[in-house]
């Protein structure tokens, strides 16, 4: 029936996208790839990886103010697989997009 690993278990499959040569997705129904996440999970990782990394750098260069301080950051991002390699941020619309909602909270030696 479907793809299974050598355990038994499922093999999960996710949808890619093929891009042209300028590197804009090329969405449509003749143009629907998949592959196995398995397969696509280092560069998955890495993109979260390299996500993160900026999202903490910006919020440690964020100084307390006035009383102020950021004390949680929440942030969401879309990933889009490329059909031949490479992970591409994205969103529904052709942009790619950051979401990041910050609490700023009064600091404990405040008034």
């Amino acid at each position: 029936m479907g793809d299974h690993l050598v355990d038994g278990s499922a093999v999960v499959r996710v949808e890619t996208v093929e891009l042209d040569s300028r590197g804009a997705r090329q969405i449509g129904a003749r143009s629907r790839l998949s592959a196995p996440l398995n397969d696509r999970s280092s560069e998955v990782r890495e993109a979260i990886l390299q996500a993160s990394a900026i999202a903490q750098d910006s919020l440690a260069q964020v100084p307390e103010r006035q009383g102020w301080a950021v004390t949680t950051m929440e942030m969401t991002f879309g990933l889009t697989l490329g059909a031949e390699a490479g992970v591409i941020l994205s969103k529904a619309s052709a942009e790619a997009s950051f979401q990041v909602t910050l609490t700023v909270e009064r600091s404990n030696g405040a008034v």
